[in-house]
C-alpha cells in the first residue's frame, strides 16, 4: 500500500514566486545533495587526503542504491556519463544481421534513436518505427509490431514528449517469446515510477541523473543483464581492471575485468563531487518509496488533468499517460507564445512538439497547478 507524501519543497531551495513544473527537463537540487556537492569540491582541495579506496567506496554504495531502485544486483550497474553512451554500450554487444529489424517509437528522444540508426545503416537492417497511436496506447502499437525478424526493441517507459506510458512488462514477455532483446532508456521514468528488472528483463537499460534521479549532470546508470556481463566495453580503462585497486601495479597490465557489469564503466566514474551527490539524492529517494512518490504524483496529475479540462485544454495520451508526467493540447494557440506568458508569471514547463509538458515533483502541490492552469486560460483565444 503506498503512501501520499506531504509537500517536500522545504527540502529544495525554491522561490517562492516560482512554481517549477519541469523535472522531465532538469529537477532541481535537493539541499543536501548541492552541499554533498559543496563538500566534494572541498575535498579536491587536499589530495593529499583522497586514498585509493576512496576511488571505489562512494561508487559502489552508488551502484548498490541504484540497484535497489530497480530491483537488480549492484553486480548489474555500470556507471555511463549519459544515456547515449550506454546505448552505444547495448548497441556495441548486440547482434543484429542483415534484413532484421530495429524497433524504435516515434519521436522518442535522440539518445535512443540515432546509434540504432546508425547500427541499421552499418548491418543492412531496417529501423523500424512504430507510428504515434492516435488513442495513446504505445503498448498495443507495439506488441503489433513485434514479431519473428525483430532482432532489438530499443524504446523508452514513458515517451519524453507528452508522457504516454509503455507497459514494459507485456513489451518484454513479447521480447523474449521471439528473443529481440530489448534496450530500454529510463531517464524519464527512474525515480518516480515503480520498475523492477525481474518483471521486464531488458538486456540493458540505461538512466541519466539529472532528472528524476535527482542527481548531477553528466552521470547516469546502466543495466547489464547477467547474460552479457562478458561483453565488450565502450572503451578500455584502468579503473573497470582486476588489479585497479593496487595503484603502484597499474603498469603490470592485467586483461581481467572487475566482476559483473563493471567492464562497463565510464573512465574516471569515480568523480569524488558527483558520487556523494548521487548517493544522497539516491538515499532520499528510498527514503521516500518510488512507490510513494508515484501515487504523490499520480494524486497530483489528476488533478491537473481536471483543471485542464475544465479550462477547455486536451490532456495527451488521456488513460495511457504516466503518473509524473502530462502532455496538454493547445488548441489554436502559438505555443511560444503561451510558453513566454508562463515564464513571466514565473511558472516553468516545457514545449515538446506541439505539448505543454507538465512534470512535477514533492516540490509541487495543487497551488501550482492552479496557477499553470490561470496563465494558461488568459493565453486561451477568444472566440
Amino acid at each position: 500500500m503506498s503512501t501520499v507524501i506531504e509537500n517536500q519543497r522545504h527540502l529544495f531551495r525554491i522561490p517562492d514566486d516560482i512554481t517549477y513544473l519541469n523535472c522531465a527537463y532538469m529537477s532541481p537540487q535537493l539541499n543536501s545533495v548541492e552541499a554533498a556537492g559543496i563538500e566534494g569540491l572541498r575535498r579536491k582541495s587536499a589530495p593529499w587526503e583522497i586514498t585509493t579506496e576512496d576511488f571505489f567506496t562512494d561508487s559502489e554504495r552508488a551502484r548498490e542504491l541504484f540497484a535497489r531502485l530497480i530491483g537488480a544486483r549492484a553486480n548489474d550497474i555500470a556507471f555511463i556519463p549519459s544515456a547515449s553512451y550506454g546505448i552505444a554500450t547495448a548497441a556495441r554487444n548486440i547482434h543484429v544481421g542483415a534484413g532484421e529489424k530495429i524497433v524504435v517509437l516515434a519521436e522518442q528522444f535522440p539518445s535512443n534513436y540515432y546509434t540504432w540508426q546508425k547500427l541499421a545503416e552499418q548491418c543492412g537492417a531496417h529501423l523500424h518505427t512504430v507510428p504515434v497511436p492516435a488513442d495513446g496506447d504505445w503498448t498495443a502499437a507495439l506488441l503489433e509490431t513485434l514479431n519473428d525478424g525483430v532482432a532489438v526493441v530499443a524504446i523508452p517507459q514513458v515517451h519524453w514528449a507528452d508522457g504516454s506510458l509503455v507497459n514494459l512488462e507485456a513489451v518484454g514477455e513479447r521480447c523474449r517469446r521471439i528473443a529481440a532483446a530489448l534496450v530500454l532508456d529510463l531517464t524519464q521514468s527512474a525515480g518516480a515510477l515503480p520498475f523492477d528488472v525481474s518483471a521486464v528483463e531488458p538486456d540493458f537499460a540505461v538512466a541519466a541523473c539529472y532528472k528524476w534521479l535527482l542527481g548531477p549532470y553528466s552521470l547516469g546508470f546502466m543495466y547489464a543483464h547477467p547474460r552479457h556481463h562478458d561483453g565488450s566495453p565502450l572503451e578500455e580503462n584502468w579503473i573497470a581492471r582486476a588489479n585497479s585497486r593496487d595503484l603502484a601495479a597499474l603498469s603490470d597490465y592485467d586483461a581481467r575485468y572487475q566482476s559483473g557489469a563493471r567492464r562497463f564503466d565510464v573512465g574516471e566514474r569515480s568523480n569524488l563531487v558527483m558520487m556523494p551527490m548521487i548517493i544522497r539524492a539516491l538515499e532520499q529517494i528510498d527514503g521516500w518509496g518510488v512507490e510513494n512518490i508515484s501515487a504523490t504524483l499520480a494524486r497530483l496529475s489528476r488533478y491537473l488533468a481536471e483543471r485542464a479540462v475544465e479550462a477547455g485544454l486536451a490532456v495527451s495520451a488521456a488513460g495511457h499517460n504516466a503518473p509524473h508526467l502530462t502532455g496538454l493540447r493547445l488548441p489554436r494557440q502559438d505555443p511560444r507564445a503561451v510558453l513566454e506568458a508562463l515564464n513571466a508569471a514565473g511558472v516553468y514547463i516545457s514545449l515538446r512538439g506541439d505539448c505543454v509538458r507538465v512534470s512535477p515533483h514533492l516540490y509541487n502541490d495543487k497551488d501550482d497547478i492552479d496557477r499553470l492552469i490561470a496563465v494558461l486560460r488568459r493565453q486561451r483565444p477568444q472566440v
